[in-house]
């Protein structure tokens, strides 16, 4: 039988979110997380980034998207606790992040020594059939008691909390509102939801009885992990994106070393030749990025028409520094190298919020929606094509709730609302208001 006793550490760091913190400080806490049984106790733990003055009254806890991590929150979060007074922001990493090797993209590591620790392989690989067999387990429902463990504590001290996510982080909150906590429903925590181009009730996939049996069998027995770019493991696209920020980061101009780099699938690499920065752009910008790549798309700019190397030319919501600055940021960055395939999977049955075979089969236990009082925001970009409104529109139908705010910006793409700058930012503009009117 497993030690269920809090670690002196993990206790240590849930106590430290109590401890008083400059305004405009940045925290990293670790918070004990669920007791998962096949899970070694090391992971039962989850890391958030604590943004804010610690004599707020009001904690905006945010969950990230599907390979996201906490760090993608870091200039919106910064953004609110200088709009909103008051205010905390805790954005959370899912327990997941613990299994990546970020030693070299640590400060202080030169590009060289990154570029060999990653380029050549040398850095620890998680095959997760053979080294993580355990993460078949990390589905909703573990997702969603990690994440009360991070609500409990930012209620501490009277403080109330409002939740959200991006992508299928608002997912996951939407999901939290309705779960049954051995007979609570999870809506009794909190008393607003931010959803950011995200939620259930039709938003995004659905999975009945015979899929969900289909795909929990392929994970119970393969994969645990998804593989965001085909036919590479499920590490690559976070070592790449991070290794090719840290570059645009460190040597925006210089030209580009990792253009021809073998690793580099040969969708992301642009004619031309270009810098760092302009590699990095080109990669993630919606007129460049290659099909498939969708959920990590922004409207930035595009290729500068002369020079050797051609450089970037910043002209949407997000500049291509952003990118750079949140995808190379340790030690809590802004990806997840291995997204773990029973959470998607559950989501998408979550995605009635209500009891049906498939969420049977699976263990989620969504409800609750019809007693869910709190009030609602939504945000949706061009992305998600009205999915997001339409499902947000009928949470509040069938809840109890009495506020619901939402905002269409078609003009945005998905990851514009947490990378873009905040002079330019319609989502930073909406929920400063719905933030204050919770109060």
């Amino acid at each position: 039988m497993r030690n269920r006793l809090l670690s002196a550490g993990l206790l240590a760091a849930a106590l430290a979110a109590l401890t008083p913190a400059p305004a405009g400080a940045v925290t990293i806490l670790e918070v004990p997380g669920y007791d998962e049984p096949a899970t070694p106790d090391r992971y039962d733990r989850v890391r958030v980034l604590r943004f804010g003055p610690s004599s707020a009254r009001r904690v905006l806890v945010l969950v990230p998207g599907y390979v996201g991590g906490a760090g993608g929150f870091k200039i919106v979060a910064e953004a609110l606790v200088r709009r909103v007074r008051g205010l905390q922001v805790w954005a959370l990493d899912r327990r997941s992040n613990a299994l990546e090797d970020t030693s070299r993209f640590m400060p202080g590591t030169s590009l060289d020594e990154a570029l060999d620790y990653y380029g050549g392989l040398k850095f620890r690989q998680v095959d997760g059939a053979r080294d993580a067999p355990y993460a078949r387990r990390w589905g909703l429902r573990v997702a969603v008691e990690d994440l009360r463990r991070v609500v409990q504590v930012a209620r501490r001290g009277g403080r109330r909390v409002t939740l959200g996510g991006h992508s299928l982080g608002a997912s996951t909150a939407a999901a939290y509102a309705a779960w049954d906590f051995r007979g609570r429903p999870g809506h009794r925590d909190v008393d607003g939801l931010v959803l950011i181009d995200g939620g259930l009730l039709g938003t995004f996939g659905s999975a009945g009885l015979a899929e969900a049996r289909r795909r929990k069998a392929a994970i119970d027995r393969g994969e645990p992990f998804e593989s965001f770019l085909r036919g590479l493991p499920p590490w690559a696209a976070g070592v790449m994106a991070e290794l090719g920020a840290m570059f645009a980061a460190r040597e925006p101009r210089a030209p580009s070393r990792l253009q021809d780099f073998p690793l580099l699938p040969a969708a992301f690499k642009p004619g031309p030749r270009v810098t760092n920065a302009a590699l990095l752009g080109h990669a993630f910008d919606r007129d460049t990025s290659p099909r498939g790549f969708e959920l990590l798309r922004v409207n930035g700019g595009g290729l500068a028409r002369t020079g050797d190397p051609r450089g970037w030319v910043d002209g949407g919501r997000t500049p291509v520094g952003n990118i750079a600055r949140l995808l190379h940021q340790e030690p809590v960055n802004a990806v997840e190298w291995y997204f773990p395939r029973r959470l998607r999977l559950d989501v998408d049955a979550a995605s009635a919020m209500s009891r049906t075979r498939a969420t049977r089969l699976l263990g989620v236990r969504t409800w609750h929606l019809r007693t869910i009082s709190d009030e609602i925001y939504a945000y949706q970009t061009g992305f998600t094509r009205g999915r997001v409104v339409r499902g947000a529109r009928e949470l509040f139908r069938r809840s109890r709730s009495r506020f619901f705010m939402r905002l269409n910006d078609p003009d945005a793409e998905h990851e514009d609302p947490l990378w873009g700058a905040p002079s330019r930012n319609e989502f930073l503009r909406s929920v400063v208001p719905f933030l204050r009117r919770l109060g």
